[in-house]
């Protein structure tokens, strides 16, 4: 789970993200990164409707995006906020599957929004290709 720092809570925080933020989306993901003041923490939130499917499916596929943004936040913790909008293929997707498509829209997005070049190097997917195991339950 992401401390609180780092978590977006209000419907406000969600708007303002993903209406003046960079967006990229994938078969799998949308990610809008709305660049903050350097020196505030990195926040996420996550969009996961009931076209992903039924509780269990949802609930699967957010504890995914939040390793995956755990990864982002350990990169660059300060200076953005995104939300991270599962698609109905996320259910179905495998954790490389997510994790390449999240890599991507986040490396695309946040170039646009203007978060430091190094920020958006190492995809998190490469960790799962070296034997890393899928985030637990």
């Amino acid at each position: 789970m992401l401390p609180e720092q780092h978590r977006i809570r209000t419907s406000a925080q969600f708007s303002a993200t993903t209406r003046s933020g960079a967006r990229n989306g994938r078969r799998n993901v949308v990610v809008y990164v709305r660049p903050t003041a350097e020196d505030r923490p990195a926040r996420f939130g996550f969009v996961v409707s009931k076209a992903v499917g039924n509780a269990v499916r949802r609930n699967k596929v957010k504890r995914r995006l939040r390793e995956l943004a755990q990864t982002t936040v350990r990169q660059v913790p300060y200076g953005y906020d995104v939300v991270v909008r599962a698609l109905p293929p996320a259910s179905a997707a495998d954790w490389a599957e997510l994790a390449a498509d999240y890599a991507k829209a986040w490396r695309t997005a946040s170039a646009r929004a203007g978060v430091p070049r190094a920020a958006t190097g190492t995809p998190p997917a490469e960790d799962h290709r070296s034997g890393r195991e899928e985030p637990a339950s």
